[in-house]
């Protein structure tokens, strides 16, 4: 099997590095790609956002499967140049990606389908958007109705703040406060039906026991020993089986990954989001722990038949991913500081360097080139064991201003951050 990975960050390294650990992927590409991906990938210098041409690419190359990463082609409609070409694609419609284009569109999608969230009401003026906040109360949770690169939520107790934000953002979702650890969850889906993937735990804020603003993600983990075991069957059940058939009626089957953004509620689970793609660092680990080939399992749910194809198995133990960011972040980002270490860290046993914010220079350096610049992912017995084998390698990578939590995957489990109610 050909595939190709589109997108070019630490989420589309850990597909790609993924598939080519599958006995039964032949080629693996990527466009663009990034320097990582190149150690194990042949990368194309196509932009993701141009259908037509991440269409023809495919068809160049003879891809099998194109897997599409990020949520800005997707709710491009990128997977629908493929599909229009005959090239199987895990990845939503134009249409379906609105479950994460529009929080407005998702809101609505989930009251119709009967699936268990916190209230809302989108609001399109500053009058509406003041009384959204009177009725539901502090924390208040304001969330940008379109894609803002996961930084379009603000979730905070100051007033004036979530009002300044509804402002900026002009068309807002608000909605009520979920109180409980934050849970992802990732389904497979293939338009009619899913599997689901190991849950995971993504840690958003900047700073250790979640402090400071909002990031893309600083770290993640899985398994969650704290959640309740059969947390996956239960979200199928109650939420993604409902919003397939609900999309199904609509007549946008969605095809690709669903993340359920979750809260682990005292009424029991609750979604705070959707997203049309996996979430990146989260998905990190969890494909660490994935023991069947992921190439078979995405490209039955590309092709409309998940029924043929058994269950995703996981390996026992856990895996941990503590992100590396670049000065400044997430405000701004340092480009062009050499980085140092990262052959020495990969080399470990157990240990993945995932890269997302990287570069070459002509003169063969790596350095960095965005906010979130490398992931270092550790596979070990149990959850304490890869946090520690996470951070050992870590610690061997360095850069000027180089930013990272220390507090991932720590104890107390599962109530660190609490819901943060936060873009994945």
């Amino acid at each position: 099997m050909k595939t190709l990975v589109i997108g070019s960050g630490g989420r589309e390294h850990a597909l790609a590095l993924a598939l080519s650990r599958d006995p039964g992927v032949t080629e693996v590409h990527a466009a663009p790609g990034n320097p990582g991906i190149g150690q194990f990938a042949t990368l194309h210098d196509v932009d993701p956002m141009n259908g037509p041409e991440v269409a023809a690419l495919a068809q160049r190359i003879g891809a099998d499967l194109v897997v599409v990463g990020p949520e800005a082609p997707l709710v491009a409609g990128v997977a629908d140049a493929l599909t229009a070409v005959g090239v199987a694609c895990f990845g939503p419609s134009q249409a379906a990606a609105q479950l994460e284009g529009s929080k407005a569109f998702s809101k609505e999608v989930m009251a119709a389908a009967g699936v268990p969230t916190a209230r809302a009401h989108t609001c399109s003026s500053s009058e509406e958007a003041a009384a959204a906040l009177d009725e539901f109360g502090a924390p208040y949770v304001v969330k940008d109705d379109a894609l803002a690169a996961g930084k379009g939520v603000v979730v905070t107790n100051d007033r004036d703040e979530a009002l300044a934000h509804a402002a900026a953002c002009g068309r807002v979702v608000i909605e009520e406060f979920l109180d409980g650890p934050e849970v992802s969850l990732f389904a497979v889906c293939d338009g009619e039906r899913a599997y689901a993937l190991q849950p995971a735990q993504d840690f958003k804020r900047i700073f250790d026991g979640g402090r400071g603003p909002n990031t893309g993600g600083m770290g993640s983990y899985t398994p969650l020993p704290w959640a309740q075991d059969d947390l996956a069957e239960q979200v199928l059940a109650a939420v993604v089986q409902p919003t397939l058939d609900e999309m199904a009626r609509r007549e946008m089957p969605y095809v690709g990954c669903l993340y359920v953004g979750l809260a682990l509620t005292e009424a029991g689970p609750r979604v705070i989001e959707f997203n049309a793609r996996f979430g990146d660092p989260d998905i990190q680990p969890v494909l660490a722990m994935l023991e069947s080939p992921l190439g078979e399992l995405l490209l039955a749910a590309a092709q409309g038949r998940l029924d043929e194809v058994a269950a995703p198995r996981f390996a026992q133990g856990a895996a941990v991913t503590v992100v590396l960011a670049s000065a400044g972040y997430p405000e701004s980002s340092s480009k062009g500081d050499v980085i140092v270490g990262v052959p020495d860290a990969d080399l470990l046993p157990g240990i993945d360097v995932i890269h997302a914010g990287t570069a070459v220079t002509d003169a063969g350096d790596l350095v960095t080139a965005g906010g979130r610049v490398l992931a270092v992912r550790a596979v070990g017995a149990d959850v304490v064991d890869a946090r520690a084998q996470a951070y050992a390698a870590a610690d061997l990578i360095s850069f000027d201003g180089m930013q990272l939590r220390s507090d991932i995957a720590a104890e107390p489990l599962g109530v660190i951050e609490g819901a943060s109610v936060l873009d994945g």
